[in-house]
């Protein structure tokens, strides 16, 4: 059932999509910071600017869903939103700006399963949002379509 039949716009996750890209960008990067994060090495640094493209990519995409908020612009903004986060995770992958010491739990191994599955996660993000674009391109997601039983 498309939004506007559930009885929301379409575009109404664009501002709390805004709000909160922007408190996460925020919070990464002003009071506390990543630092303030015991986990966190100094290598995060080589990591952050991977990370903000994606929370700014995120907002930019929102703030024209908010102007435009049809499904071909959606479908076109998850790609890029996820493309960007690829690129995020690949490079915490290879950076690794996790330390977790003294601890009788795995946690190194538990991080990595956690990118593994964002990855995986964000590839099929990736292939559902160029079906959504296709669908939309193809007119399949017209609101006045005959609905199925």
């Amino acid at each position: 059932m498309a939004a506007k039949e559930q009885g929301r716009s379409p575009r109404a996750g664009a501002m709390p999509g805004i709000i909160v890209n922007g408190a996460m960008l925020g919070l990464a990067n002003m009071w506390p910071g990543w630092w303030a994060v015991p986990f966190l090495t100094s290598s995060t640094a080589q990591v952050m600017g991977a990370v903000n493209s994606v929370w700014i990519a995120a907002i930019v995409a929102n703030a024209v869903y908010l102007v435009a908020g049809s499904a071909v612009v959606r479908a076109l903004g998850g790609i890029v939103v996820a493309i960007f986060g690829l690129v995020a995770l690949f490079r915490i992958w290879d950076l690794f700006p996790f330390d977790f010491p003294d601890s009788s739990f795995d946690w190194a191994l538990a991080a990595r399963i956690l990118l593994v599955i964002a990855i995986v996660g964000s590839f099929i993000g990736i292939i559902a949002q160029l079906v959504a674009l296709v669908r939309a391109l193809a007119g399949l997601g017209r609101k006045g379509r005959v609905a199925h039983p």
